[in-house]
């Protein structure tokens, strides 16, 4: 009950603060402006995290302590951090070195402070547990590339809400039957607060996340996916909920971001560019041009990975061994026959589109009617020179 109220309080917080923050916002300009890669058609305030991550601070500070709060103290500081790099990028861009160092000692906090970090294998691959130096940079990595991921699906109105959503309310869910109180305090909160976002962030967006949402909530999102994989592994064999194939369980709660990271890193290195420069290869990019809305795609692509989510849980009792090369072997499909099926139904719209300087016969049945409009001209003093 104390968890529903949580969400509940988040959510009405949230519900009230983001018209604020959206007024703020648009009479002091800072948002993203139409053109070059930008798909909206009018200026929008950006910054939209600062509603869900006061909501969830404020909803926090009511009903989390009576929860063991100590196991989540590094990380909620550490999220704080992430919040003010976000901030700051938003608000004054940061150069990359200096945006992914202050991601570091946000990471650092959760990884060695914190200690929520990937301790062990459990036989996938043949490995075991892991030294402890390559325990924290192994971690490390993850999270990093976790919260990036994240921040670069934030390209389309509701869709980094909808994947948050999905993924928060399942890890809240089984942190609250595990016993584990802190952590679903903390993931009940944040999915209130991004709830109310997305009201405001649903097609047609009055206000997008900026990094200070996506690298906030990417980064919260990925640390309670380390710690669901730790903790899940941890269980008696025979507990419930527990997952035997613990590392491809943490996957599929960040399937779509990690797929697209990897997707667009592979393709622009692969055409000779940088991993990092900015272009409209994404997944939602590709189903935009089949013609879909942004409601639409957020919508399906929210569907396909709860479907994964679902498959992952229903081969639970099979090793990483056997299902993470099943769940790998059906996104690689899916992503090929979405290329497949984009690159034909684009060169049909092109077949079918006019040339350059071509014009279209009228249809013989039409007609044009043009009315004149009689006009005079007043006689009056008039300047030759």
């Amino acid at each position: 009950m104390y968890f529903l109220l949580a969400a509940l309080t988040s959510f009405s917080v949230g519900f009230l603060i983001t018209p604020i923050v959206i007024s703020v916002l648009t009479k002091a300009k800072i948002g993203d402006a139409p053109g070059g890669r930008k798909i909206h058609k009018k200026f929008t305030p950006s910054m939209g995290g600062i509603g869900f991550v006061l909501s969830t601070l404020v909803s926090m500070g009511i009903w989390a302590w009576q929860f063991p709060l100590p196991d989540i103290r590094y990380l909620l500081g550490a999220i704080a951090v992430m919040f003010f790099v976000g901030l700051r990028d938003d608000m004054v861009e940061l150069k990359a070195k200096h945006k992914l160092a202050g991601q570091f000692v946000a990471v650092v906090l959760v990884v060695v402070a914190g200690d929520i970090r990937i301790r062990d294998f459990h036989g996938f691959l043949g490995l075991h547990e892991i030294p402890l130096l390559i325990s924290y940079g192994f971690s490390s990595f993850v999270l990093l590339a976790l919260t990036n991921a994240f921040n670069l699906i934030d390209g389309l109105d509701g869709l980094a809400g909808t994947v948050a959503s999905i993924s928060l309310a399942l890890l809240g869910g089984w942190f609250y039957v595990q016993g584990l109180e802190s952590f679903a305090v903390l993931s009940f909160t944040l999915l209130g607060g991004v709830l109310a976002f997305m009201i405001f962030n649903w097609h047609p967006a009055k206000i997008f996340m900026g990094d200070t949402g996506s690298l906030t909530l990417g980064f919260a999102l990925g640390s309670l996916v380390v710690a669901f994989m730790e903790y899940n592994a941890a269980l008696p064999v025979d507990a419930f909920l527990k997952l035997e194939p613990s590392f491809t369980a943490g996957i599929v709660l960040m399937i779509y971001p990690l797929y697209d990271m990897a997707r667009v890193f592979t393709r622009r290195i692969s055409q000779g560019r940088h991993p990092m420069t900015a272009d409209k290869s994404h997944i939602h990019h590709f189903l935009m041009r089949m013609g879909l809305k942004h409601n639409q795609v957020a919508l399906t692509l929210g569907f396909l990975q709860l479907i994964l989510i679902f498959l992952v849980f229903a081969l639970g009792n099979f090793s990483d061994n056997i299902v993470l090369p099943i769940l790998s072997a059906i996104v690689l499909f899916l992503g090929f026959q979405l290329d497949k099926v984009t690159v034909k139904f684009v060169k049909e719209k092109v077949r079918n589109s006019p040339r350059v300087l071509e014009t279209r016969p009228l249809h013989s049945g039409k007609k044009i009617k043009i009315k004149l409009v009689e006009q005079s001209v007043e006689s009056g003093n008039m300047n030759l020179n």
